[in-house]
């Protein structure tokens, strides 16, 4: 996933609200948002490679995504990064999260990341190239893209004009969307579902073998969760709401 949008403690009746696409070769296998853990229970769509997932949420109200993180360093990853927030949609709330996280680079090896674990106490932003970063976010709206988050990017040497073109993506995305007077958290997603399909932001791409394969809309506040799913560029596709709801 290239491009998650996070409105944290913006709206009174979702205190976690997201919209994200997922970028990803067009021939990797997944499968749509089910309910894919128990003991707690998880909603999220899966990686049938690898196992793991990009995005999704638990019965706590605790929310976990992930992009790419591109760097210069060579990957040297022996671990699916989707597996990270598999496991870390395990935990009970962001800090534990954050806690089982820093352990798990502490241990194995992944490639870049930018992971986001956030509940309605605590969003955490970890960014991960072989050196780990952590930014606690504050209240407001926040974009992450490969090359970082809201106006803090790393643009790699190997793609200087992709990487610049995509952190302006970021900053005119996050300035759009941008709450409005009395707005409520499903006026905001449909705004966002505009937004992330509406190809002058440029977060909805159609390459070579290589695209925007889905879409996420998550609310999570004290009346539980809703997802609406894209399951193609969301230009082309509507979002449909999850039936695995917790």
């Amino acid at each position: 996933m290239c491009t998650l949008t996070l409105a944290w403690q913006v709206f009174p009746d979702s205190p976690v609200v997201v919209a994200a696409n997922r970028d990803e070769a067009l021939d990797r296998p997944s499968e749509p948002p089910a309910r894919i853990e128990d003991d707690p229970a998880v909603v999220a769509p899966r990686d049938a490679e690898a196992g793991g997932t990009w995005i999704g949420y638990n019965e706590h109200g605790l929310f976990a995504g992930i992009t790419n993180r591109w760097t210069d360093a060579e990957p040297a990853a022996d671990r699916s990064r989707g597996l990270l927030v598999r496991e870390a949609l395990r935990d009970e709330s962001a800090e534990d999260a954050a806690r089982f996280v820093e352990r798990e680079l502490d241990e194995r090896s992944y490639d870049g990341f930018n992971l986001v674990v956030a509940d309605a106490t605590a969003a955490v932003l970890f960014e991960w190239d072989g050196r780990l970063r952590v930014t606690q976010f504050d209240p407001g709206v926040h974009v992450v893209v490969n090359v970082g988050a809201d106006d803090s990017f790393t643009v790699p040497s190997f793609r200087p004009e992709v990487g610049e073109q995509q952190a302006e993506n970021a900053r005119r995305l996050r300035e759009a969307l941008q709450p409005e007077p009395g707005e409520s958290s499903e006026a905001w997603h449909d705004r966002a579902a505009s937004a992330l399909g509406n190809h002058d932001y440029g977060v909805c791409i159609h390459g070579d073998g290589f695209g925007t394969r889905s879409s996420s809309l998550i609310a999570i506040g004290e009346g539980g969760a809703s997802y609406r799913f894209a399951d193609g560029p969301p230009c082309e596709t509507d979002h449909v709401r999850v039936e695995s709801q917790l």
